[in-house]
C-alpha cells in the first residue's frame, strides 16, 4: 500500500471512536468556526477556484461541466447557509429510541450511533468538501475525502479552512482529511481497505460510479445516474405544468435531479406540446421525441430508444406521448434510474396512484423533481443521493449518515 495512503487510513483509524465520543457542543463549535472562516477567506476560496476553472476551460470541458466546478459568491453563501441548517438540527447520536419493556421487566431500545469511517470520492463539485465534513462531523463520523483532479486547488484550500476548524474547536484534526494526491490508482487502495473503512459513498460521473461499486470491497452508498421524469397528466393545471416542467429542466442543466425525460397523456398533449416545445426553444432546449411526439411537433427530432434511458445533463430532453396514467407508471419505472419522478396533475386518486407505484428515491406531486436535494429537504446539506434500498434512500443527511444498535437495560434479569 502506497504509504501516504496508509498514514491517512491509520489517522483515520485513531481519529474514529474520538470524533464518535465527542459530544454536540463541541460538533457545533467546529461547524460555527468553519462558517466563520469561510467567511472570511471567501476571496481567496473563489481565488483558488478560479485555479481550477482555468484548467477546465483550457482544457475544453463543457458549460454543465464547469457550471459544477465553479464557486461564487451564490456558492459561498449556500456552503455558509448549509452550515448554519446542520447546525441548527438536533445530534442524532446516542439518541434511544422505541424503548420497549418485556414482560420480564427488560427495556429494549435502539441508540442512534455513528456509521464509523466514511470515504466519499466524488468529482467536479467542491463545494461538496464542505457538506460532506459537516455531515460527517455532526454525525460522529471520520471522513476521507477524495475529490477530483479537476478541483484540486479548491478542495486543498477548504481542507485547510476545516482543518483549522477542527482544531480550534479541540476535535481531532484527521476525522476530516482531503487526499492530496490526484493519482487515480490510489483510488483502488481506498475501496478495498475494508480494515479501515466502514462505507463507501461515491459521487460523480456513472462511470465512476460504477467502477467503484463494481471493485469496491467494501458497503456503497450510491447512485449511478438522475434519468428523472415528469408526467404530465390529462388533469393538469396547464399554467402550472408548463412552469413547473421548465424549471425542472432549464434552471440548471448539470444535475442529478434535472429533468430529462418528459411524460405526456395525450388527451392533452395537442395543446401542451407546442405550448413546452415554445419554451425548450427559447432556452435553446434540443427535443427528441417519440413518434406520436412527432406527430404533433413535426420538427423535433426523433427520439432512439436509448433516448429514454439518457441522464444528458445537457439542454436535451425526450419527450414521450402515453395513452394512461398506468402506461405513463409502466414507462417510467421501466426507464428511470430511480432518482425523482413526479406528476402534474389536479386528480387526487391519480397523484395517490403515481406515488404508490413509481419506485424511486423521491416522488413528488406538483413539484419540480429540482427539490430533491438535501438543503430543500430541510437536512441542512447531503452527501448525496442515494437510490440503494439499503441502507439509506433518497438525500443522505446526518441520519443517513448513522445506524443502529440494540440497547438492553436489566434489573438482575436470567434467561430461564
Amino acid at each position: 500500500m502506497n504509504k501516504y495512503i496508509k498514514n491517512v487510513l491509520e489517522n483515520a483509524k485513531q481519529s474514529t471512536p474520538l470524533i464518535s465520543a465527542a459530544n454536540s457542543a463541541q460538533k457545533d463549535i467546529f461547524l460555527k468556526n468553519l462558517e466563520l472562516l469561510i467567511n472570511k477567506n471567501s476571496s481567496l476560496i473563489i481565488k483558488e477556484n478560479q485555479k481550477d476553472l482555468n484548467t477546465a476551460i483550457k482544457n475544453k470541458q463543457d458549460a454543465a461541466f464547469v457550471d459544477r466546478l465553479r464557486i461564487n459568491k451564490k456558492t459561498i453563501e449556500s456552503m455558509c447557509e448549509g452550515l448554519k441548517n446542520i447546525h441548527s438540527l438536533s445530534d442524532p447520536i446516542g439518541n434511544i429510541e422505541n424503548i420497549q419493556v418485556r414482560p420480564n421487566g427488560l427495556k429494549i431500545g435502539k441508540m442512534r450511533v455513528p456509521l464509523g469511517t466514511i470515504l466519499m470520492i466524488y468529482e467536479s463539485r467542491p463545494n461538496v468538501t464542505i457538506d460532506a465534513a459537516a455531515l460527517a462531523v455532526k454525525s460522529g463520523n471520520c471522513l476521507i475525502l477524495r475529490g477530483g483532479s479537476e478541483a484540486i486547488n479548491s478542495n486543498l484550500y477548504l481542507a485547510n479552512l476545516i482543518t483549522k476548524s477542527l482544531e480550534k474547536s479541540g476535535l481531532p484534526k484527521d476525522c476530516v482529511q482531503v487526499i492530496n494526491d490526484t493519482n487515480r490508482d490510489l483510488v483502488q487502495q481506498l475501496i478495498t481497505a475494508k480494515d479501515y473503512i466502514d462505507v463507501i459513498i461515491p459521487r460523480g460521473g456513472k462511470g465512476l460510479i460504477k467502477n467503484i461499486s463494481d471493485n469496491a470491497k467494501i458497503p456503497v452508498i450510491k447512485h449511478l445516474d438522475g434519468n428523472c421524469h415528469i408526467f404530465v397528466d390529462e388533469f393538469a393545471s396547464m399554467p402550472m405544468a408548463l412552469k413547473i416542467v421548465e424549471n425542472a429542466k432549464t434552471q440548471r442543466y448539470g444535475t442529478c435531479n434535472t429533468l430529462e425525460s418528459l411524460i405526456v397523456h395525450k388527451k392533452i398533449a395537442s395543446i401542451f406540446l407546442p405550448k413546452i416545445a415554445k419554451i425548450f426553444k427559447k432556452h435553446g432546449v434540443e427535443m427528441r421525441g417519440c413518434a406520436e411526439t412527432l406527430s404533433i411537433l413535426p420538427f423535433i427530432n426523433k427520439a432512439s430508444k436509448e433516448d429514454f434511458y439518457e441522464e444528458y445533463l445537457a439542454p436535451i430532453i425526450s419527450i414521450k406521448t402515453v395513452s394512461s396514467l398506468k402506461t405513463a407508471i409502466s414507462f417510467i419505472n421501466q426507464h428511470s434510474s430511480k432518482h425523482t419522478e413526479a406528476i402534474i396533475t389536479e386528480n387526487y386518486s391519480n397523484a395517490q396512484e403515481f406515488i404508490k407505484m413509481i419506485d424511486s428515491s423521491s416522488v413528488m406531486v406538483n413539484a419540480s423533481t429540482r427539490f430533491a436535494d438535501g438543503f430543500e429537504y430541510g437536512l441542512g446539506a447531503e452527501v448525496g443521493i442515494s437510490t440503494d434500498k439499503f441502507h439509506a434512500r433518497g438525500p443522505v443527511g446526518l441520519e443517513g449518515l448513522t445506524s443502529e444498535k440494540y440497547v438492553v437495560f436489566g434489573e438482575g434479569q436470567l434467561r430461564s
